[in-house]
């Protein structure tokens, strides 16, 4: 076997909003960047994102008064505790400069019309006069969780343009980019990083690249939960499940997954945040808005998570909308006007009459709650490095940085992947010029000689054991059915077997197409053992967690526990063990301690430590799980106390 070896400075693994950005920095420090991409850039998820992109920004009237601090404060409360305080502080004040950024390269941000302006605000038609001073400056809609509207949008194709944007910035500064290239195997010594076996989807070809540092910004792995997930077909989870098989680089919080409440139904495809934001209803089967009631203050704008229990509960309550692929409540727009639809909800529009034949300005939507978001992903510090491999870094849905803890406000996912992405794509840069590449070729040759191995052992297999697309069904009827918005032990204690059980018969599993070049049926069964190995620890960490916290919801341990749970799950999977190995870190230091959300109920079990006393051992145990030293001291980033100012 000979080996196809090429060496780059920065090796950037996704061609999305995140993995884009991160190679613009790298490319302005100097440094020769490749993007490896399964699609060609403007196809990658991030395209799909519709509402907004949280910045505190303070350009309406209902924005007046905004500042990172509040913003830091909605994060965290989103995230029910769940946070690195000090990230979600670094993201609060880095998210303007990043929006404002956007808007030099490209993006056309909806915009601030100064004078009378008609909104819909909790049911009730409103006219606001906007400052003629603020004319043409970047307008914001609302979105669950915050105190004050925060979305910066582009109408509802605000992560289509902001991709189209950013991709020709990347080739302005002719970045290369390699599509149709899927990263299968870190090379690594088990302490540093140099790169990665990667394998053309047109031929079926491995071949090894080494570089000085290493980006994985994949995106999330939604599709775990098969088709019953917002995500594209492309969200597999294949970075986080290649720095698992390190058997080093631990995953973070992978029990964390948000469902978001509106995905149109049958389909699975979103339907944006926005609309609730702008002033749309959700209605049970007898057209009742059942969140007046359930939430008084928020009503359909309290956080993801308490919003997706409350319409799951409808519908197990029997007030769902009984249809042919099963039940589902509405999503009114009606009342917002076909021409608010078609041009701020344009995108929404289009989907509705597209895949469902509906006219949003004149029907209701069926929506229900569906898999939206992993908060989990591969365990950084907040300069973006991975734990326990040096060279390694993630940005975006792929890293586990941790901003959103265990609920993710809406659009601070889009924010974070420009915001994260400046970030580490400095700190890649910085370690690429501080480090040579001193490697072994011979670790890039074995590496790349077991990933070929596997490939070849798919193809020789004989039998009749289940098809891989069988056990991709299954695996995801586990999920969605026991790992779903309610978990309790029982159904956890199932998951766990059934995948298990499923991983036994990925063993065994044959193919139909034994084509050596382009076979799509391979590619996937390449990943479809990965995909189980997520899936197990994301049902195994969510049986051990035993409580209640955000997305995480265990019927048989209703209460939040600040004082037994208020840490960070990490979990590895050494190469050859039988199962993974689990392991916890406190979530950061404490800035603002744990309290009520301001929305769902406010029943907890408080921490028993003070403040000082938790934060005394955080550097100190994260250290122990593997984080790596920070360009700055831990703490530093934190300014202690703000927010008592904003209460």
């Amino acid at each position: 076997m000979s080996t196809q070896l090429s060496n780059v400075d920065v090796l950037v693994i996704g061609g999305g909003l995140a993995g884009e950005r991160v190679a613009i920095e790298a490319a302005a420090a100097g440094h020769e960047v490749l993007i490896l991409s399964l699609v060609t850039p403007r196809r990658s998820h991030s395209c799909a994102a519709q509402g907004g992109m949280q910045a505190a920004l303070g350009n309406c009237v209902k924005a007046a008064g905004d500042n990172p601090t509040l913003h830091f404060l909605d994060t965290v409360r989103g995230s029910d505790w769940g946070a690195d305080q000090e990230v979600a502080r670094i993201f609060a004040e880095e998210a303007p400069a990043a929006v404002r950024e956007l808007a030099h390269f490209g993006v056309p941000w909806t915009r601030v019309r100064g004078g009378k302006n008609s909104y819909f605000i909790k049911g009730e038609r409103v006219e606001i006069d906007e400052a003629v001073d603020n004319d043409g400056l970047i307008m914001h809609r609302d979105f669950g969780g915050t105190a004050k509207w925060r979305a910066c949008y582009a109408a509802a194709g605000t992560g289509h343009a902001a991709l189209y944007a950013v991709d020709s910035e990347v080739i302005r500064l002719g970045i290369s980019v390699r599509d149709r290239v899927e990263a299968v195997e870190l090379i690594h010594d088990g302490r540093r990083c140099y790169g990665v076996v990667a394998r053309c989807l047109r031929t079926g070809a491995h071949f090894s690249i080494l570089a000085r540092a290493t980006v994985i910004a994949t995106g999330g792995h939604g599709r775990i939960f098969g088709h019953y997930t917002t995500n594209a077909t492309i969200n597999e989870g294949m970075g986080a499940a290649i720095a698992l098989n390190s058997g080093v680089v631990p995953l973070g919080n992978m029990e964390a997954v948000q469902f978001h409440p509106t995905a149109l139904a049958p389909s699975g495809i979103l339907i944006t945040e926005g609309c609730r934001g702008d002033g749309g209803y959700l209605l049970d089967r007898q057209l009742r808005r059942f969140m007046v009631d359930a939430e008084p203050e928020k009503q359909e704008l309290a956080s993801r998570d308490v919003v997706s229990r409350h319409m799951t509960q409808q519908m197990h309550d029997g007030n769902g909308v009984e249809a042919a692929f099963g039940q589902h409540l509405w999503l009114d727009l009606r009342h917002l006007g076909a021409e608010h639809l078609q041009s701020k909800l344009r995108e929404v529009f289009d989907i509705c009459r597209d895949f469902a034949g509906i006219d949003p300005a004149q029907e209701l939507i069926p929506v229900r709650p569906t898999q939206h978001y992993s908060m989990g992903g591969i365990r950084v510090n907040k300069d973006g490095q991975a734990y326990n491999l040096r060279g390694l870094f993630a940005a975006g849905e792929a890293a586990c940085w941790d901003m959103h803890g265990f609920n993710r406000l809406g659009g601070n996912s889009l924010a974070e992947t420009i915001v994260a992405g400046r970030l580490v794509g400095r700190s890649a840069a910085e370690f690429a010029t501080g480090h040579a590449l001193d490697v072994n070729t011979r670790l890039a040759a074995e590496t790349q000689r077991n990933a070929q191995q596997r490939a070849t052992e798919w193809l020789r297999r004989t039998g009749n054991g289940r098809s891989v697309f069988e056990i991709r069904d299954a695996m995801a009827e586990t999920m969605i059915n026991q790992v779903g918005i309610f978990r309790d032990g029982g159904g956890l204690s199932q998951a766990v077997a059934e995948l298990a059980a499923l991983l036994q018969d990925c063993e065994t599993a044959g193919l139909r197409s034994k084509a050596p070049g382009m076979n799509p049926e391979l590619t996937f069964a390449l990943r479809l053992k990965n995909m189980l190995r997520l899936a197990f620890v994301t049902a195994q960490g969510a049986l051990a967690r035993t409580e209640s916290r955000g997305a995480h919801s265990r019927s048989d341990f209703p209460l939040r526990n600040d004082a037994d749970w208020l840490n960070r799950t990490l979990v590895r999977w050494a190469d050859n063990a039988a199962e993974p190995s689990f392991s916890y870190e406190p979530v950061g230091l404490l800035d603002l301690p744990p309290g009520h959300r301001g929305y769902g109920g406010d029943e907890r079990i408080e921490m028993n430590t003070s403040l000082t006393d938790y934060n005394t051992g955080v550097a100190e145990q994260q250290r122990a799980q593997g984080r790596s030293e920070t360009r700055d001291a831990p703490g530093s980033r934190v300014v202690w106390g703000a927010w008592k100012e904003q209460i």
